[in-house]
Protein backbone atom coordinates (compact mmCIF):
# COMPACT_ATOMS: atom_id res chain seq x y z
CA UNK A 1 0.00 0.00 0.00
CA UNK A 2 3.04 2.31 0.00
CA UNK A 3 2.31 5.48 -1.93
CA UNK A 4 -1.45 4.88 -2.08
CA UNK A 5 -3.90 7.49 -0.82
CA UNK A 6 -7.69 7.71 -0.99
CA UNK A 7 -10.35 5.06 -0.45
CA UNK A 8 -9.73 1.36 0.11
CA UNK A 9 -12.67 -1.05 -0.24
CA UNK A 10 -12.34 -3.89 2.24
CA UNK A 11 -14.19 -6.44 4.32
CA UNK A 12 -14.34 -5.97 8.08
CA UNK A 13 -10.95 -7.50 8.86
CA UNK A 14 -9.59 -5.40 11.74
CA UNK A 15 -6.06 -5.46 10.35
CA UNK A 16 -7.03 -2.71 7.90
CA UNK A 17 -7.83 -0.28 10.70
CA UNK A 18 -4.20 0.77 11.13
CA UNK A 19 -4.32 2.19 7.60
CA UNK A 20 -6.75 4.84 8.85
CA UNK A 21 -4.24 6.28 11.34
CA UNK A 22 -2.75 9.72 10.77
CA UNK A 23 0.63 8.21 11.59
CA UNK A 24 0.60 6.30 8.28
CA UNK A 25 3.50 7.53 6.12
CA UNK A 26 1.28 8.38 3.14
CA UNK A 27 -1.59 9.68 5.24
CA UNK A 28 -4.73 8.04 6.58
CA UNK A 29 -6.85 6.01 4.18
CA UNK A 30 -10.65 6.02 4.13
CA UNK A 31 -12.15 2.52 4.36
CA UNK A 32 -15.25 1.57 2.40
CA UNK A 33 -16.97 -1.42 3.98
CA UNK A 34 -19.07 -4.04 2.23
CA UNK A 35 -22.88 -3.96 2.35
CA UNK A 36 -23.02 -7.62 1.31
CA UNK A 37 -21.30 -8.50 4.60
CA UNK A 38 -23.76 -6.34 6.53
CA UNK A 39 -26.68 -7.94 4.71
CA UNK A 40 -25.30 -11.42 5.41
CA UNK A 41 -25.40 -10.75 9.16
CA UNK A 42 -29.13 -10.02 9.05
CA UNK A 43 -29.78 -12.88 6.63
CA UNK A 44 -28.24 -15.36 9.06
CA UNK A 45 -30.64 -14.27 11.82
CA UNK A 46 -33.65 -14.18 9.51
CA UNK A 47 -32.96 -17.68 8.19
CA UNK A 48 -32.64 -19.10 11.68
CA UNK A 49 -35.68 -17.57 13.40
CA UNK A 50 -37.57 -15.43 10.82
CA UNK A 51 -36.90 -12.29 12.85
CA UNK A 52 -39.19 -9.46 11.66
CA UNK A 53 -36.50 -6.92 12.60
CA UNK A 54 -33.94 -8.73 10.46
CA UNK A 55 -36.53 -8.93 7.66
CA UNK A 56 -37.06 -5.17 7.82
CA UNK A 57 -33.30 -4.57 7.69
CA UNK A 58 -33.02 -6.82 4.63
CA UNK A 59 -35.89 -4.96 2.94
CA UNK A 60 -34.17 -1.64 3.50
CA UNK A 61 -30.82 -2.90 2.16
CA UNK A 62 -32.63 -4.32 -0.88
CA UNK A 63 -33.68 -0.76 -1.73
CA UNK A 64 -30.01 0.27 -1.91
CA UNK A 65 -29.28 -2.61 -4.26
CA UNK A 66 -32.28 -1.83 -6.43
CA UNK A 67 -30.89 1.65 -7.10
CA UNK A 68 -27.43 0.21 -7.73
CA UNK A 69 -28.85 -2.17 -10.35
CA UNK A 70 -30.33 0.81 -12.20
CA UNK A 71 -27.14 2.90 -12.23
CA UNK A 72 -24.61 0.11 -12.76
CA UNK A 73 -22.21 0.91 -15.59
CA UNK A 74 -22.68 4.68 -15.42
CA UNK A 75 -19.82 7.10 -14.74
CA UNK A 76 -18.58 7.81 -11.19
CA UNK A 77 -20.11 11.29 -11.40
CA UNK A 78 -23.51 9.93 -12.40
CA UNK A 79 -23.38 7.31 -9.67
CA UNK A 80 -22.45 9.94 -7.10
CA UNK A 81 -25.38 12.15 -8.12
CA UNK A 82 -27.85 9.26 -8.05
CA UNK A 83 -26.63 8.02 -4.69
CA UNK A 84 -26.83 11.48 -3.14
CA UNK A 85 -30.33 12.08 -4.46
CA UNK A 86 -31.83 8.62 -4.03
CA UNK A 87 -29.73 6.39 -1.77
CA UNK A 88 -28.56 8.84 0.89
CA UNK A 89 -32.08 9.57 2.22
CA UNK A 90 -32.72 5.81 2.46
CA UNK A 91 -29.40 5.29 4.20
CA UNK A 92 -30.08 8.09 6.66
CA UNK A 93 -33.40 6.43 7.49
CA UNK A 94 -31.61 3.11 7.88
CA UNK A 95 -29.25 4.77 10.39
CA UNK A 96 -32.17 6.08 12.47
CA UNK A 97 -33.88 2.69 12.27
CA UNK A 98 -30.67 0.92 13.33
CA UNK A 99 -30.25 3.13 16.40
CA UNK A 100 -33.87 2.48 17.37
CA UNK A 101 -33.42 -1.28 17.14
CA UNK A 102 -30.19 -1.21 19.13
CA UNK A 103 -32.10 0.56 21.92
CA UNK A 104 -34.77 -2.14 22.10
CA UNK A 105 -32.90 -5.38 21.29
CA UNK A 106 -30.75 -7.04 23.94
CA UNK A 107 -27.06 -6.64 23.16
CA UNK A 108 -26.54 -10.23 24.33
CA UNK A 109 -28.94 -11.67 21.76
CA UNK A 110 -27.83 -13.01 18.38
CA UNK A 111 -29.74 -10.27 16.59
CA UNK A 112 -28.27 -7.63 18.88
CA UNK A 113 -24.77 -8.80 17.99
CA UNK A 114 -25.49 -8.53 14.27
CA UNK A 115 -26.97 -5.05 14.66
CA UNK A 116 -23.92 -3.96 16.67
CA UNK A 117 -21.68 -5.25 13.87
CA UNK A 118 -23.45 -3.03 11.34
CA UNK A 119 -23.40 -0.06 13.71
CA UNK A 120 -19.69 -0.41 14.44
CA UNK A 121 -18.94 -0.27 10.70
CA UNK A 122 -21.47 2.45 9.92
CA UNK A 123 -19.04 5.14 8.79
CA UNK A 124 -17.33 2.79 6.33
CA UNK A 125 -20.67 1.49 5.04
CA UNK A 126 -21.65 5.05 4.09
CA UNK A 127 -18.46 5.62 2.09
CA UNK A 128 -19.99 4.08 -1.02
CA UNK A 129 -21.90 7.33 -1.58
CA UNK A 130 -18.68 8.21 -3.44
CA UNK A 131 -19.34 7.33 -7.08
CA UNK A 132 -16.00 5.58 -7.46
CA UNK A 133 -16.79 2.97 -4.82
CA UNK A 134 -18.88 -0.18 -5.16
CA UNK A 135 -21.67 -1.03 -2.75
CA UNK A 136 -19.87 -4.26 -1.84
CA UNK A 137 -16.67 -6.20 -2.45
CA UNK A 138 -18.37 -9.13 -4.20
CA UNK A 139 -16.52 -8.60 -7.50
CA UNK A 140 -13.17 -8.89 -5.72
CA UNK A 141 -14.27 -11.90 -3.69
CA UNK A 142 -15.42 -13.72 -6.83
CA UNK A 143 -12.04 -13.02 -8.41
CA UNK A 144 -9.96 -14.36 -5.52
CA UNK A 145 -12.22 -17.33 -4.72
CA UNK A 146 -10.34 -19.72 -7.08
CA UNK A 147 -7.09 -18.82 -5.32
CA UNK A 148 -8.62 -19.47 -1.90
CA UNK A 149 -10.03 -22.79 -3.08
CA UNK A 150 -6.55 -23.75 -4.30
CA UNK A 151 -5.00 -23.48 -0.84
CA UNK A 152 -5.38 -27.19 -0.11
CA UNK A 153 -3.55 -28.07 -3.30
CA UNK A 154 -0.81 -25.61 -2.38
CA UNK A 155 -0.08 -27.63 0.76
CA UNK A 156 1.69 -30.09 -1.53
CA UNK A 157 4.16 -27.60 -3.00
CA UNK A 158 6.96 -29.71 -1.53
CA UNK A 159 8.99 -27.06 0.31
CA UNK A 160 9.13 -23.32 1.02
CA UNK A 161 10.73 -22.36 -2.28
CA UNK A 162 8.23 -24.51 -4.15
CA UNK A 163 5.43 -22.66 -2.38
CA UNK A 164 6.90 -19.28 -3.35
CA UNK A 165 7.19 -20.37 -6.98
CA UNK A 166 3.63 -21.68 -6.89
CA UNK A 167 2.48 -18.31 -5.59
CA UNK A 168 4.32 -16.44 -8.34
CA UNK A 169 2.82 -18.58 -11.09
CA UNK A 170 -0.66 -18.39 -9.56
CA UNK A 171 -0.37 -14.57 -9.38
CA UNK A 172 0.65 -14.38 -13.03
CA UNK A 173 -2.20 -16.64 -14.12
CA UNK A 174 -4.83 -14.67 -12.21
CA UNK A 175 -3.38 -11.39 -13.54
CA UNK A 176 -3.69 -12.81 -17.06
CA UNK A 177 -7.36 -13.54 -16.42
CA UNK A 178 -7.97 -10.02 -15.12
CA UNK A 179 -6.42 -8.61 -18.31
CA UNK A 180 -8.23 -10.94 -20.71
CA UNK A 181 -5.02 -12.80 -21.62
CA UNK A 182 -4.91 -16.55 -22.25
CA UNK A 183 -2.57 -17.83 -19.47
CA UNK A 184 -0.90 -20.68 -21.38
CA UNK A 185 -0.07 -18.47 -24.38
CA UNK A 186 1.35 -15.82 -22.05
CA UNK A 187 3.47 -18.24 -20.00
CA UNK A 188 4.80 -19.97 -23.14
CA UNK A 189 5.78 -16.69 -24.81
CA UNK A 190 7.27 -15.27 -21.60
CA UNK A 191 9.40 -18.33 -20.85
CA UNK A 192 10.63 -18.36 -24.44
CA UNK A 193 11.55 -14.67 -24.14
CA UNK A 194 13.48 -15.30 -20.93
CA UNK A 195 15.30 -18.25 -22.56
CA UNK A 196 16.20 -15.91 -25.43
CA UNK A 197 17.93 -13.53 -22.97
CA UNK A 198 15.22 -10.90 -22.68
CA UNK A 199 16.95 -8.00 -20.84
CA UNK A 200 16.09 -7.70 -17.16
CA UNK A 201 15.92 -3.93 -17.57
CA UNK A 202 12.83 -4.40 -19.75
CA UNK A 203 10.94 -6.77 -17.44
CA UNK A 204 7.86 -4.54 -17.60
CA UNK A 205 7.46 -5.64 -21.23
CA UNK A 206 6.83 -9.18 -19.95
CA UNK A 207 3.94 -8.29 -17.65
CA UNK A 208 0.53 -9.81 -18.52
CA UNK A 209 -1.04 -6.42 -19.24
CA UNK A 210 1.68 -5.73 -21.85
CA UNK A 211 1.30 -9.10 -23.59
CA UNK A 212 0.28 -9.13 -27.24
CA UNK A 213 -0.32 -12.62 -28.67
CA UNK A 214 1.27 -13.38 -32.02
CA UNK A 215 -0.82 -14.95 -34.75
CA UNK A 216 0.05 -18.55 -35.57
Amino acid sequence: MKGFTGILQVDAYSGYNRLTKDTRADGALTLAFCWAHARRKLKEVHDSDASPIAAEGLRRIAEFYKIEAEIRGTSPGQRHSARQARTKPLMDDFGFWLKAQLARVSGKSRLGGKLRYINSHWDGLQTFSDGRVEIDSNAVERTIRPIALNRKNALFAGHDEGGKNWGRIASLIETCKLNGVEPFAYLKATLEAIAADHPASKIDDLMPWAFTPTSS
